[in-house]
């Protein structure tokens, strides 16, 4: 998937004559000249003076040490940046090399670079390419390749901001649990997101709508205008290997049920060409590739399930595959959940977390042009813009770094989080025009306990405690929290990166249940949904915040939605 049109090179090797271009070597016993080498060119946006682009290279050739990719520009395409390789230009020749940490290619081994660059008139893809002087393959097509308009799973031209100029679709079994309560009538027409958390989801379940069923009502409310409607894709191999309350139908090890039995049968309904029409967001399997980086490998938050899915791979191929299928629909946009700033604002899970990302986005057939973003604080309770603090202030000789809440975290709020980290995600490889999407759908906390300024400057404790918005004892706390408001509507483009601020959790939902609850979805009891408990060291071994009474995760929770409306912020009218 691509912000624009995404242009792929044919893996096509030039056999010249008596013209001086390189043949392929030829391996004992083969009569046909082998492709030496492939390269595969990616147009992944563009606009009326720039563009960017994503560029692997297979060596099928003997195995190298270093390389250098050469090719000419036709028009005036002027390379302005590079990132996974030293991209260099003199006229209409560029020329990259290898770094030092990607110089090795084996036989069939690839490397992958991106870079961005300037040009007027057209932007054709350039004709021929060279691997240490060896031709590898010619153009196949461009960025004003024709698309087939009767084919939804030809990728086409996808908006920059799938958001933007859209309505959102309204669930109309969300908007009637809503609407049932006192007070609901205020927030019912709401956009919320759609969890596919069990296969049965696809077809509905107890005689609720199933995915087909919210697709023709999508269209229905769709009418003249543009119209996003937001999936939750939740159901991977061991999933949420961290807690017991969102644990899934699938084992460790259930890889290809998850392909065939749900991954295969969303993408096959999304590709109907009767709902090409909508732009259909998906958020791409949360509370999984983070705890690869932070559960596993001995830290003191590592649990053994974790470190279960991250030596079967089953995360990354999962997502990589999610990502693989649904990007092929053509009006599909892909978002991966990127955790929350409590979560991996850390240094140690920052870098490495975007590292598992594009890991993931690199397997199964899958490619970082499949993900169109990101999406951060899914089903949690971090604050959006924490205004009484900022993460450079000091107190009493004291970095804010250094209390106890923040405790040496780069963040302090989602916002200022989601912003990096988009920057942290280009740096790998992701395409520089992915957005970012932030959950408020539980984050205001306002009310009677929302600070007016900032705290006492006796220490920076007090200074922190006294001015913060989000009022969790823990910021490890997640479980329905008490004191919980609604956050910021959902609206588009709120801020610079941010493609919008999304309701994905829907308010009132539960969490898990405060005590053990048999049931049939394979949710397990988790004791940081009780009130009593005293924690786990991901949370300091702090009572756990939760709310009492309440049901499995995903069923209503009346009370937590009256204390979401009580504690909205922006208030409710």
């Amino acid at each position: 998937m691509s912000r624009t049109r995404t242009a792929l090179l044919a893996a096509m090797a030039l056999v010249a004559g008596a013209t001086g271009t390189a043949y392929a070597a030829v391996p004992d016993g083969v009569g046909a000249a082998a492709v030496p080498c492939t390269v595969d060119y990616q147009v992944q946006n563009q606009w009326s003076t720039g563009f960017t682009a994503a560029v692997t290279v297979t060596n099928l050739g003997a195995a190298k040490s270093s390389w250098a990719l050469k090719w000419s520009y036709a028009g005036n395409q002027q390379v302005t940046s590079g990132w996974n390789a030293k991209v260099t230009q003199s006229g209409s020749n560029v020329t990259v090399a290898n770094e030092s940490y990607n110089g090795t290619l084996a036989t069939g081994g690839s490397a992958s670079f991106g870079f961005q660059g300037s040009y007027s008139g057209s932007n054709a893809i350039p004709a021929t390419f060279t691997l240490d002087g060896v031709t590898c393959n010619v153009d196949d097509g461009g960025p004003t390749d024709p698309t087939d308009p009767t084919d939804p799973t030809d990728p086409g031209d996808r908006v920059d901001n799938p958001y933007s100029g859209a309505k959102v679709y309204v669930n109309p079994e969300w908007s009637e649990n809503a609407a049932a309560e006192p007070g609901g009538d205020r927030i019912a027409d709401q956009p919320t997101g759609v969890w596919l958390d069990r296969t049965a989801a696809i077809n509905g379940v107890n005689g609720g709508m199933g995915l087909r069923d919210h697709l023709d009502e999508a269209l229905a409310q769709k009418g003249s205008d543009e119209l996003v409607i937001q999936l939750v894709i939740y159901n991977l191999p061991g999933r949420d290997c961290s807690a017991l309350a969102s644990n899934g139908e699938l084992g460790p090890t259930e890889i290809d049920r998850y392909k065939t039995e749900y991954i295969d049968p969303i993408a096959e309904i999304l590709g109907d060409e009767k709902y090409a029409p909508l732009r259909i967001v998906t958020t791409v399997e949360i509370d999984s590739l983070p705890n690869l980086v932070t559960n596993t490998g001995g830290r003191a938050t590592a649990t053994p399930e974790c470190d279960v899915m991250k030596a079967n791979g089953n995360y990354v191929k999962g997502v990589g595959y999610a990502l693989n299928k649904l990007g092929d629909v053509g009006n599909v946009y892909n978002y991966v959940d990127a955790g929350h700033h409590g979560w991996i604002g850390w240094d140690d899970n920052f870098g490495p977390s975007a590292e598992v990302f594009h890991e993931a986005a690199t397997a199964e057939g899958a490619t970082p042009s499949d993900v169109h973003g990101f999406i951060t604080n899914t089903a949690n309770y971090s604050a959006l813009k924490e205004e009484n603090f900022t993460i450079d202030d000091t107190v009493a000789g004291k970095s804010v770094r250094e209390s106890e809440w923040v405790d040496w975290n780069r963040y302090v709020d989602e916002l200022g989080f989601a912003q990096a980290f988009r920057n942290e995600l280009v740096s790998t490889g992701f395409d520089t025009n992915i957005g970012m999407l932030i959950d408020t759908s539980r984050n205001g906390w306002g009310g009677s306990d929302r600070p007016t300024g900032p705290g006492a400057t006796t220490n920076v404790d007090t200074y922190i405690e006294g001015g913060r918005y989000d009022r969790r004892i823990h910021i490890g706390n997640w479980c329905n929290q008490s004191g919980a408001g609604l956050g910021e509507r959902p609206q588009a483009a709120p801020e610079s990166g941010i493609d919008a601020y999304v309701w994905m959790k829907p308010p009132g939902e539960s969490d898990g249940a405060s005590e053990e609850i048999p049931n049939d979805e394979g949710k397990g009891f988790d004791r940081m949904c009780d009130p009593t408990y005293t924690g786990t060291p991901r949370n300091g071994h702090n009572l756990t915040g939760a709310l009492p009474d309440a049901p499995v995760s995903g069923h209503w929770f009346s009370a937590q939605f009256q204390e979401l409306m009580r504690n909205a912020y922006p208030p409710l009218p």
